[in-house]
């Protein structure tokens, strides 16, 4: 049986459907706002696209993220700092160069962390407001540090809902050793800056899991939903 994915290719910033009975008809709907929680590897990508459905949006903070590189003045901020190391033969911000940089490095990361930031709030609030415009039935915030950087962006008060993705540490470990080439105890370095799983457990409105196939992870997300009173 097919294993869940953890990153759908092609994933773009914010997916997007074509919103059904919205305005237009005469059909107002309030837009409902959910955010993702998981450890790193859990799958939140997937679940954060079927969570909105083919009417909602998905908005990624990885995605924008990515997008803030090549925006002016954050890749010049971002080549003044590092220097030539972590830029590409193409030119363009070689991102696995720049992790290897300030994930070592607690001021190098909060100092890009300065730059990108504020350009992904802002994105991500606009959005927001155009999901609302367009009469869009869900938007599902995929933002790896949702509680911890609250204080700067204050998203977690706009959700209606917190979803949690539980995996296991060796499944999570597993699938980031074999979909990104990490090496062993690269995970828990990495998790070791943000909240424990369990806070964001228990923060979490509804939990689902995802340690089996894809097919068992789709019913736990449709039972998510019903469980929001969301249509699946």
């Amino acid at each position: 049986m097919p294993e869940r994915p953890e990153h759908p290719p092609g994933r773009p910033a914010a997916h997007r459907g074509q919103p059904q009975g919205a305005a237009g008809q005469g059909v107002v709907r309030r837009t409902v706002v959910i955010g993702v929680l998981g450890g790193i590897a859990s799958g939140k990508s997937y679940v954060a696209r079927r969570l909105a459905g083919p009417d909602g949006v998905v908005l990624s903070a990885d995605d924008l993220a990515h997008a803030a590189l090549a925006a002016p003045g954050v890749r010049e901020e971002v080549i003044r700092a590092f220097g030539p190391r972590v830029v590409g033969a193409d030119g363009a911000i070689d991102r696995a160069a720049l992790a290897a940089v300030i994930f070592r490095d607690t001021a190098s990361r909060r100092q890009l962390e300065g730059w990108i930031h504020p350009w992904v709030r802002a994105r991500i609030y606009v959005a927001l407001e155009e999901a609302r415009t367009e009469g869009r039935p869900r938007v599902v915030l995929d933002v790896p540090l949702l509680l911890e950087n609250d204080a700067q962006h204050g998203l977690v008060r706009v959700c209606d809902h917190l979803v949690f993705i539980e995996v296991g540490a060796a499944e999570r470990e597993r699938r980031a050793r074999e979909t990104r080439g990490w090496e062993p105890g690269e995970l828990q370095r990495r998790e070791a800056a943000q909240l424990p799983l369990d806070e964001k457990r228990r923060r979490a409105t509804v939990v689902v899991r995802n340690d089996g196939t894809l097919a068992e992870l789709d019913v736990a997300i449709d039972a998510a939903l019903a469980e929001l009173a969301l249509r699946p």
